[in-house]
């Protein structure tokens, strides 16, 4: 079995298609198919269930492929620690990213990486906490962003604290306030963001144990953004979510305080690459607090 038909096998399961994944590799969609059913020859039984809406993997592919990622994972921790040997810092680093990361700090560090150290190839994939914490454990990315949950299969590098702010309309009551007791939103027409993993917005409400009047649960900031220009309800979100509000709405800060913590989840023994990611990172947000 090659290391080639394990990337395959491996694209196709991430995008769960033939065609899409042929796409990704440069490849033709028959080479693909054909490569996964040479492995499937090679092991003596199906690894992928193949139907008009695409393609899944079988309880003994989806086996199979975490041993064929563990092979993988350390095919390429190879070649980074002679790269490294040699003085070369190179690689390819898979980073899970949530959208606000994704838009706030990743093209900026994404640009001092290629400009630093062009040998490094970044992927990036966006999810919510939840999927990020799934990937990191399959072995499909090789760091991860969480908020704040540590666990020992990972190593968690806390990176910044971003304050909760309640955002309301010119229509609220509490539009004209300098800060707000999250008291007050007992009751009151909510919007409620819907991803998956620890809620952050949802922990500070129970904390204090205040249940506002749920309207709706939007999982993109962007729709909550809306409603909320309609008059519609109030929310809290993370300050990092809110890149330009609304002339008519306003961000407020919450009397208790509130944040999440922000960190970069990543294996115990990580790879060059993704220690040299983790120290850019790391310095640039030290430059970004000192401006």
């Amino acid at each position: 079995m090659s290391l080639v038909k394990y990337e395959i096998l491996n694209k196709v399961a991430e995008v769960s298609s033939f065609t899409k994944a042929a796409d990704a590799l440069g490849l033709t969609q028959s080479a693909v198919s054909h490569a996964v059913s040479s492995l499937e020859k090679e092991c003596g039984f199906a690894l992928i269930h193949r139907s008009r809406t695409g393609v899944t993997l079988t309880s003994e592919g989806q086996t199979m492929l975490r041993a064929m990622r563990n092979v993988l994972d350390a095919d390429e921790l190879l070649q980074q620690e002679a790269a490294h040997i040699l003085g070369v810092t190179r690689g390819k680093l898979r980073i899970g990213v949530i959208s606000s990361i994704s838009s706030n700090w990743m093209p900026e560090i994404i640009r001092i990486m290629d400009n630093q150290f062009p040998g490094i190839q970044v992927e990036l994939r966006e999810g919510d906490y939840y999927e990020i914490e799934q990937w990191l454990q399959s072995g499909e990315v090789d760091a991860g962003f969480l908020n704040g949950q540590k666990s020992e299969q990972f190593q968690f590098i806390e990176l910044v604290q971003d304050p909760l702010l309640c955002i309301v309309s010119n229509q609220s009551s509490l539009y004209n306030r300098s800060e707000i007791d999250i008291a007050e939103l007992e009751d009151m027409p909510f919007i409620m963001t819907s991803y998956r993993g620890t809620n952050d917005v949802k922990v500070i409400l129970e904390e204090y144990h205040v249940k506002p009047n749920i309207r709706f649960e939007l999982s993109e900031e962007v729709g909550i953004i809306s409603m909320i220009s309609h008059h519609l309800g109030i929310t809290i979100l993370p300050r990092l979510v809110i890149n330009r509000l609304p002339s008519s709405l306003r961000a407020i800060p919450l009397k208790q305080g509130g944040y999440r913590t922000i960190g970069l989840a990543m294996k115990h023994q990580a790879s060059p690459v993704t220690k040299k990611f983790a120290e850019i990172l790391s310095v640039w947000l030290k430059d970004q607090n000192k401006k």
